[in-house]
């Protein structure tokens, strides 16, 4: 393996888990009305689950307020049961025979620390996933110096890189969860 092409690898795979993380955070709630809330429902049509996007379409119309218009109308009352009792969102929805309705109630103190703590364990997950990618970067670089096919100077070079590397996506996680834990606790 080319040795560029091993900080290359990384570098790509640390930008990849930064993007994970931030789709992580969107699917907190905020007190604001995304349908991106809504990402991990799986609702069950025709006998198998489904994610709840692809069995319906979700719009945000006001700041307070999701509607979920389902693609086939006889799954109304599924979709509507399985957002009720995903526990994780607390939310409420109510159906008219057409569309989904789900008000999304403002945070109170007690459930705005609660997000706050479920940012900072997306975050140390997000963590773990970069030393991870660190250490088998790190781990290649060391097996080709071990092998002669790359020198002292080589791979402190690229170790350097990696490290690199390393630092912006850790910076860009925190930053990403500093950001969305004000917006979480600011009323």
């Amino acid at each position: 393996m080319n040795p560029q092409q091993i900080v290359t690898d990384a570098r790509t795979k640390l930008t990849q888990a930064v993007g994970r993380f931030g789709d992580a955070l969107k699917s907190l709630r905020t007190g604001r009305a995304s349908a991106s809330m809504l990402n991990g429902v799986t609702v069950e049509v025709y006998g198998t689950q489904m994610p709840l996007n692809q069995a319906s379409t979700i719009a945000a119309p006001e700041a307070q307020l999701l509607q979920i218009t389902p693609f086939d109308p006889n799954n109304l009352a599924a979709i509507a049961d399985a957002i009720r009792n995903n526990q994780a969102l607390g939310l409420n929805p109510s159906d008219d025979g057409r569309v989904v309705r789900v008000p999304i109630p403002s945070l109170n103190e007690e459930r705005r620390r609660e997000l706050a703590k479920q940012v900072g364990q997306k975050q140390e997950d997000a963590m773990i996933a970069l030393r991870s990618i660190r250490h088998d970067a790190l781990g290649i670089i060391n097996e080709a110096k071990k092998d002669k096919d790359i020198g002292e100077d080589g791979a402190k070079r690229l170790t350097t890189q990696v490290e690199e590397a390393m630092n912006k996506a850790k910076s860009d996680i925190e930053l990403m969860a500093k950001s969305k834990e004000q917006e979480i606790l600011t009323v």
